[in-house]
């Protein structure tokens, strides 16, 4: 049967993602403006423009750090799109295709961590909306900006994960549709809230940076914002990729996909990562309700209002990408359940937050975590599909129950690349707790290479033990 022509995906499709297997042609779409919309929703948030800002509090210059989050998206973005075309190739969600290199039941490792990745970064993500949420109830005389209840924050928190929840619970579908009507007037105000701040306020667009930086210091500050939004921030995406790609045609053009997918997280990234690192040289704030209360005063109440949508658009990823990841360990609940349970996991760990609203740590902390597992799963991953698999899985064997014994139950070498992988990412981490500071990193004056460390690691051991193992099978 031919793939749809129009919509987001053909009839039975709820059937099909309950079941986490294959998607065939007649449910999937031609068209590749949802992918585009999808990773361009998921982007334009807060948090993109809160970690361009903190390249400049770091001692950067304006064009430094837009320069690296330019160069750093490029590469990071492209990464993505790889990924993206996997999920296209196959009709696997990420962690379904990971069974194909971890092995049946090895492929737990990874898809448990993803699961408890996206349930933290919808915490995250909705904490952020929260505080924005609450700048604009005290610009406008509704709260008190002042008053540190905890209360009236935990409120509008309950509110904004029960829409999260309802728009996730109806699936891919739904979730295309609502990021294709929703994010092009999102990026209307943005534009304009765009034009406000680099025409009508005082931007220092000669910001040079802080001239009291060391040349050790300031190093350390490219790294760290090269791993925080650069080619880190592409990787935090590897995981969720092919969660929603495999509903697409596979008469689709590889590169078409690619290039959708690709720019639809690269643009929104970098434009708000810009925006970011502009308006903190108006403020010294790090903390995006600030930032952006102090930009722009009473503009801020209907730019609030509809930049809202962007952690909304971000978090039903989150939640969708969780079910699909709890799913692939063999865990038989209903997805809507699945949906509801995570739901109420995260809003839990948002009263955390509310209680310990730490901001800079938190996000850092998180960030530097996801970069330090998915940079050598990513590796190993790739090194398996171009390499050893030369593009070519059997789907309907990674769908298969374990019973059936279609794939080994656990492949060895790919879980000792990954350990490897990440070993390596902690001795290069320098994070901003004690814990995730290595002792290279140290060594190096804090100069933060993790990502890179830990999927050259990951990736070189993957082919070296696979060949060890070949040639043993040989023998």
């Amino acid at each position: 049967m031919s793939a749809v022509t129009a919509g987001e995906s053909g009839p039975g499709t709820e059937r099909l993602e309950s079941e986490l297997t294959v998607i065939p042609e007649s449910s999937r779409t031609t068209d590749v403006r949802g992918q585009f919309w999808i990773w361009a929703g998921a982007n334009i948030a807060p948090i993109n423009w809160v970690l361009g800002a903190l390249g400049v509090s770091m001692g950067l210059g304006l064009f430094e750090t837009i320069a690296v989050l330019a160069v750093g998206n490029a590469i990071g973005m492209s990464v993505f799109g790889l990924f993206v075309v996997m999920g296209q190739r196959t009709g696997l969600t990420g962690m379904v295709l990971s069974r194909a290199v971890f092995g049946r039941r090895g492929a737990y490792v990874p898809a448990a961590v993803q699961a408890l990745v996206c349930m933290g970064w919808c915490a995250v993500n909705t904490w952020i909306v929260l505080d924005l949420v609450m700048a604009l109830l005290g610009r406008i005389g509704v709260v008190d900006p002042d008053n540190a209840a905890y209360g009236p924050r935990i409120a509008v928190a309950a509110i904004i994960m029960v829409i999260q929840v309802v728009i996730a619970w109806f699936g891919y579908r739904v979730i295309a549709a609502f990021e294709r009507w929703t994010v092009p007037p999102t990026v209307a105000i943005l534009l304009a809230m765009t034009v406000v701040a680099w025409f009508g306020l005082d931007v220092q667009w000669g910001y040079a940076g802080d001239a009291t930086l060391t040349t050790g210091q300031h190093v350390a500050a490219l790294s760290a914002v090269m791993t925080a939004i650069g080619i880190g921030w592409g990787i935090t995406w590897l995981g969720y990729a092919g969660d929603y790609s495999r509903f697409v045609s596979t008469s689709v053009p590889s590169r078409k996909l690619f290039l959708a997918s690709a720019l639809g997280q690269f643009i929104p990234v970098l434009w708000l990562g810009a925006l970011g690192a502009t308006l903190a040289t108006l403020s010294s704030s790090t903390d995006p309700g600030e930032i952006i209360v102090d930009a722009y005063g009473a503009l801020a109440i209907p730019v609030l209002l509809l930049v809202v949508h962007g952690p909304l658009a971000t978090n039903i990823l989150n939640i969708y990408t969780c079910t699909v990841s709890t799913q692939a360990l063999d865990i038989r609940i209903d997805r809507r359940v699945l949906n509801v349970v995570i739901g109420v996991v995260a809003m839990a760990v948002v009263v955390l937050f509310v209680i310990n609203g730490d901001f800079a740590s938190t996000i850092d902390a998180w960030l530097v975590g996801i970069v330090g597992w998915l940079s050598p799963w990513a590796a190993v991953m790739l090194v398996h599909w171009f390499v050893i698999a030369r593009q070519q899985v059997d789907a309907e064997a990674l769908v298969a129950p374990p019973s059936a014994g279609l794939l080994p139950t656990v492949r060895p070498t790919a879980l000792a690349a990954l350990a490897i992988g990440i070993v390596f990412t902690w001795m290069f981490m320098y994070g901003m707790i004690p814990l995730l500071q290595g002792p290279i990193a140290n060594a190096m004056g804090g100069v933060d290479l993790s990502w890179l460390a830990g999927g050259l690691a990951a990736g070189l051991s993957y082919l070296a033990l696979e060949s060890v193992r070949s040639r043993q099978v040989q023998r």
